[in-house]
């Protein structure tokens, strides 16, 4: 069993990711911004964080960064819309170290953080 941070300001992508994650035997952390997850991250180890990138108060990118200057090797996945090659090399920069595209998809989504739980290179 892991423990997964997961951020999003979408109650519904709160609400799916856990209840996928839950089913699969995770244990999950729930932060609505990006400083809520920093916040989180300084006092509470997890295996993995799930990291939306458009958030109030402060995003994604900027969270990710944060979270890495203290824990370089905090694994975080960017949980994104954004597809783009340009907005994926950004995502890349910041120090995430991979992405989930969104909408999520509840027939893959588990076998995804499975992946990045066992360290799997998967871009």
């Amino acid at each position: 069993m892991s423990i997964i941070l997961i951020t999003d300001d979408n109650p519904h992508n709160l609400y799916l990711a856990r209840f996928l994650l839950e089913e699969d035997n995770h244990t999950v952390i729930e932060a609505h911004n990006g400083l809520e997850a920093v916040e989180i991250s300084s006092n509470t180890p997890v295996d993995l964080i799930l990291m939306d990138i458009q958030m109030p108060i402060m995003d994604g990118l900027q969270a990710t960064r944060t979270i890495k200057e203290r824990e370089s090797s905090q694994m975080i996945v960017a949980l994104t819309g954004k597809a783009m090659s340009r907005e994926r090399d950004e995502i890349l920069k910041s120090g995430c170290d991979g992405y989930i595209e969104k909408p999520i998809d509840p027939r893959s989504f588990p076998e995804e953080v499975r992946r990045w739980l066992t360290n799997k290179e998967y871009t």
